[in-house]
């Protein structure tokens, strides 16, 4: 596949992706859709993180935009060679796969650490704690267990559900970002593998 090809699909992908983050980091905040949570503060830590609102929100809107870019043809070139232009702007995208590199992997630690600990719940002795901090992360292979937090209604299946989306969004976004850096790599070392007359539908 032509280097600029693969990375405006990248870049169209990675706009979805980074919204998706964006809903579901905003729904983390609301369990059952209820407001009062956030305002009593008395969610997850790792909610207040932004892991998709920042990581794998907004910070992946610069990689996406700069990788639909490359598809236009107006490179200005060096020293009246259009490739060579053209070979600095693949080149450059490696610097926003590395930005996009940095904010998914930050949006698949924060969604690996809250899923690890837990939800912040009323257990059934009246107590706001983490009550699975200490399981290790065994607590979502045993849904028997979940029934220990009494409020916010269903919080451990918000949360679970929320932070694996999470952390699944991140991990593509992580490999887009990585497959660019290789695909800029090769666009900019080796050159386009494109005539200028091919015509790009993804």
């Amino acid at each position: 596949m032509c280097p600029r090809r693969c990375a405006r699909c990248a870049g169209h992908s990675l706009l979805w992706l980074a919204v998706l983050c964006l809903v579901a980091n905003v729904l983390l905040y609301f369990p059952n859709g209820e407001t009062r949570y956030a305002a009593e503060g008395r969610l997850s830590r790792f909610v207040w993180f932004f892991s998709g609102l920042a990581g794998g929100g907004a910070l992946m809107f610069l990689p996406a935009f700069v990788f639909i870019g490359l598809e236009e043809d107006d490179c200005c070139g060096c020293c009246g060679h259009e490739n060579c232009g053209k070979r600095c702007a693949m080149l450059s995208s490696v610097l926003a796969a590395l930005i996009g590199i940095a904010g998914s992997g930050y949006c698949i630690i924060v969604a690996a650490l809250g899923l690890a600990e837990g939800p912040l719940c009323l257990n059934s002795l009246g107590q706001w704690n983490y009550t699975f901090a200490n399981t290790d992360g065994q607590y979502l292979l045993d849904t028997s267990t979940w029934s220990q937090c009494v409020e916010p209604k269903h919080v451990v299946e918000w949360n679970v559900s929320l932070f694996s989306i999470l952390l699944a969004l991140g991990g593509i976004e992580f490999i887009l970002c990585l497959i660019q850096i290789i695909n800029g790599m090769i666009g900019g070392i080796c050159g386009y593998c494109c005539s200028r007359r091919q015509r790009y539908d993804c």
